[in-house]
């Protein structure tokens, strides 16, 4: 794949045309050929393209611009509404990683209802938190154990070790949970915050059945 230098009226076309290979292509073009004029046709369309492929290639061709013209553009979008634009928007300045953009990941971004901003926004905090509000956002994302389902725990567990020895105090209450998920959601990411390689399904999926069965139908079920 051999990209063109593009021109603005080819790059518009080609990155809103039927076929993926085309919007892939463009937005490799785009990005081998940086040009700040692009930064508008690459927004929208990040908030919009269905592929992932191409939405990991416009992301790349954005980190290629000035981050002075950048960051503003992508913090404008996380108050776009629309889940995709706000996810895409966080997952771009994860990647820039210009600091100066912590102040827009809010609690409510960390704690929005759509698991894929969520997501993007744990990424982003632990890329973008300063030294001094580490502890603090381990608290944060320590609050949410339990959220979702196995890929949801996963990222957030992969989040709290990102932020290190601050993460093993955030736990404790996570720890000390009655909810039998949100306890073994905790002993997953404290297992994992020890030893990275360990794995983490196992202790997640036996609190669900825990969850399910309740204590003494598991323990009689595994005899």
């Amino acid at each position: 794949m051999v990209p063109i230098n593009p021109t603005h009226r080819d790059l518009l076309g080609a990155l809103s045309a039927g076929n993926p290979s085309t919007r892939l292509k463009a937005a490799l073009a785009a990005g081998t050929h940086p040009d700040p004029g692009f930064l508008g046709e690459l927004v929208a369309r990040s908030a919009v393209e269905p592929d992932f492929f191409v939405r990991d290639m416009v992301t790349w061709a954005l980190t290629r611009l000035p981050a002075e013209i950048t960051v503003p553009r992508l913090l404008d979008e996380l108050a776009n509404g629309r889940a995709q634009a706000c996810s895409q928007a966080l997952h771009t300045l994860s990647k820039i990683g210009d600091r100066r953009a912590w102040p827009a990941i809010t609690r409510a971004l960390l704690h929005d209802a759509d698991d894929e901003v969520a997501r993007s926004a744990w990424r982003a905090a632990v890329v973008l938190v300063p030294d001094e509000g580490r502890a603090a956002l381990a608290e944060d994302l320590a609050a949410q154990l339990g959220r979702g389902d196995r890929g949801v725990q996963l990222s957030l567990s992969r989040a709290l070790v990102a932020l290190g020895d601050v993460a093993e105090p955030a736990l404790r209450t996570g720890l000390a949970s009655e909810d039998p998920v949100v306890r073994a959601h905790a002993r997953a990411t404290q297992r994992l915050l020890r030893d990275p390689d360990a794995g983490f399904a196992p202790d997640v999926e036996e609190a669900k059945r825990v969850a399910a069965l309740g204590p003494e139908r598991a323990a009689g079920a595994s005899c």
